[in-house]
């Protein structure tokens, strides 16, 4: 599911990405005819926003069947299963996306209710656990001695790790994408689109940064890419911007894609997803957009494609990999953006953010598959179950495998090595 904030009329909308393209601007008009009933009252008030999703969905039940092929089928059934390392149990979370964080010897997952979890990252043993007051909305972002999450009251909390809080600061507004931290320097942001630089120290305040906000936007989980000193983001309109880690200020910024289209609606072409960074490049994707590339120093375009992702890309030395829309995962030179391959067939048209584990591309799925493709021609190499429910974010690589979390809170390992 993916909100979608009208800012112009100040209420927040739940709708899937399907709906949206199926029902068209029609949808959005009755939407604000709804909000516009209640105007009179706390636009914010949860009861309002429920109400008013529920009300919309209930008109949009009725989505198109998706009939999978039946050699389709055969080949994820008889795919080689990837073997589990071990498997753990948190909370369930409704509204957050948790990425797993992990260090050098373990791993940390925490859930909405403010439970926070160290594993061991061998035998998934638990080091310690700690039960908070707050209430989780991102995380778990490692780095510096540090591990940092998010609220939806909007605090940006440090942790170390032996599990004691260092320090407590709050930003403007709620926080849905994975603080990072680099260089001393705590980078977080806000669903209002600000970007907040903190000491990592004591997290007091060292600069902020206000993205552009176009009238519709798509109210996601994307977060920042630190690297080389610089902070990369993508924002509504399609916008790539580049700052400096220590004082927030614009070294470059640069169109993904341009907005196309008649209503608010068709021109939306956010970039909901951290950019991908190496020596050389920074790559983006929008949503209803493009595909692009650009050189790291100045932000020159490289190269670009007609793409649409919601989730977001993983890069090599070698290929740029996206998650698009429908389920299909295409890799793109990185050099030229030519198109090298394209897998369609993994039994989901909901796929995560791929991930890059060796020679393995790992991509997980609504159904709460987990999927391991080869490298340079998307082959299916295996796949594995974990508890039926969706994974919201991508996996998470460490020592000799990867890890992620499901929608009902299992936190699952997995091996590359088999």
């Amino acid at each position: 599911m993916a909100w979608v904030s009208l800012n112009n009329h100040h209420v927040i909308v739940l709708l899937s990405f399907i709906r949206l393209r199926r029902i068209g601007f029609l949808g959005i008009l009755f939407a604000l005819s709804l909000a516009g009933c209640a105007s009179h009252l706390n636009p914010f008030d949860m009861r309002i926003i429920e109400d008013l999703s529920t009300q919309i969905s209930d008109i949009f039940e009725k989505e198109e069947v998706i009939v999978y092929e039946k050699e389709e089928l055969a080949a994820l059934k008889a795919a080689e299963k990837i073997p589990l390392k071990w498997k753990n149990k948190l909370g369930e979370n409704e509204m957050a996306a948790f990425t797993i964080g992990s260090d050098s010897v373990a791993i940390y997952a925490a859930d909405e209710s403010g439970t926070l979890v160290k594993y061991d990252a061998a035998t998934g043993k638990q080091l310690w656990q700690i039960k908070t007051k707050n209430k989780f909305s991102a995380g778990i972002g490692v780095g510096d001695g540090l591990i940092l999450l998010g609220t939806f009251k909007g605090e940006v909390i440090a942790y170390n790790d032996s599990g004691h809080m260092v320090w407590q600061s709050s930003v403007t507004s709620e926080i849905l994408s994975t603080p990072q931290v680099q260089n001393n320097i705590v980078v977080v942001r806000t669903v209002d689109g600000r970007i907040f630089g903190l000491d990592a120290i004591d997290g007091k305040r060292k600069w902020i940064y206000q993205g552009a906000t176009p009238p519709l936007t798509v109210r996601s989980i994307a977060g920042v890419t630190l690297a080389h000193g610089g902070v990369f983001a993508g924002f509504p309109g399609g916008k790539l911007v580049a700052l400096s880690q220590q004082n927030g200020n614009v070294g470059w910024e640069v169109p993904v894609s341009q907005p196309r289209g008649v209503t608010e609606l068709e021109r939306m072409t956010d970039v909901t997803s951290s950019p991908e960074v190496n020596n050389r490049f920074v790559c983006a994707v929008a949503y209803q957009g493009r595909v692009a590339c650009f050189a790291i120093n100045d932000g020159t375009p490289i190269w670009s494609r007609e793409s649409s992702s919601s989730v977001g890309l993983a890069m090599d030395n070698d290929y740029v990999y996206v998650t698009e829309e429908k389920g299909v995962v295409v890799a793109y030179d990185l050099i030229s953006g030519a198109t090298m391959w394209k897998q369609s067939k993994l039994g989901s048209k909901k796929l995560t953010k791929p991930i890059i584990k060796g020679q393995y591309i790992v991509v997980a799925d609504d159904q709460g598959y987990v999927n391991l493709l080869r490298n340079y021609d998307g082959a299916l190499l295996a796949r594995a179950a974990t508890d039926g429910t969706l994974v919201k974010s991508a996996a998470s690589p460490f020592l000799d495998g990867f890890a992620l979390q499901t929608a009902k809170g299992g936190v699952f390992a997995f091996s590359a090595q088999f």
